[in-house]
């Protein structure tokens, strides 16, 4: 079973001006697809070949190459599908509840997770997680590691922003707290809600 690159569901300029068409077509089309077909071929004489994409997350790694270019591929895939255009709503219901209780209020959360974004050094993610139960957090990772994985912050990633610099340099060049701003305007909270609900 090969993983494929699925087309964004909008297109490259939908986004924008948060996030700008160029920036989102070399992203999709060079940056995912390269992790896409380098995890193919790291698989190929894997004995995990075969197995999902969550699986390969959860289960452990033979070679960095799989952990690097699986976490490439499902970071990007949870990217792509949270993001909306024309703007964002509000989480509502059982997640909204789980972040007022877990922050204190929509602002703090936001605060939290800016933080989380901001101050990673280097590449990597940040990410709201739920907790068997409920319980949601922030933390972030390195690389294109991510919380299903072995020794990371654990729960399950229900949003998440990518800090590599080939996320938002074209358009934010150094100034990533811009490109973090700006991403708050176009999550699709309704899908974040959803993946709160099943996984909780």
């Amino acid at each position: 079973m090969k993983f494929e690159l699925a087309p964004l569901p909008y297109a490259y300029d939908a986004l924008e001006p948060h996030i700008d068409a160029r920036t989102m077509e070399i992203h999709h089309s060079k940056h995912h697809a390269a992790y896409t077909n380098n995890l193919n071929a790291a698989l190929e004489n894997s004995p995990l070949a075969g197995q999902s994409i969550q699986e390969l997350m959860t289960s452990g790694f033979d070679t960095p190459a799989i952990r690097n270019n699986g976490g490439g591929f499902y970071n990007h895939n949870l990217f792509w599908e949270i993001m909306t255009p024309g703007g964002a709503n509000q989480p509502e219901g059982d997640l909204a509840k789980a972040i007022n209780d877990a922050f204190g209020s929509m602002e703090a959360f936001k605060d939290a997770f800016a933080k989380a974004a901001t101050t990673r050094f280097g590449s990597g993610w940040a990410w709201l997680c739920v907790h068997k139960g409920g319980k949601v957090e922030v933390c972030s990772t390195p690389n294109q590691d991510n919380p299903l994985m072995p020794g990371s912050c654990g729960g399950f990633p229900i949003l998440g922003i990518d800090v590599w610099e080939h996320a938002y340099y074209l358009h934010y060049q150094n100034r990533r707290p811009d490109y973090i701003n700006a991403f708050f305007n176009v999550i699709n909270w309704s899908i974040v809600g959803e993946k709160y609900n099943a996984n909780k």
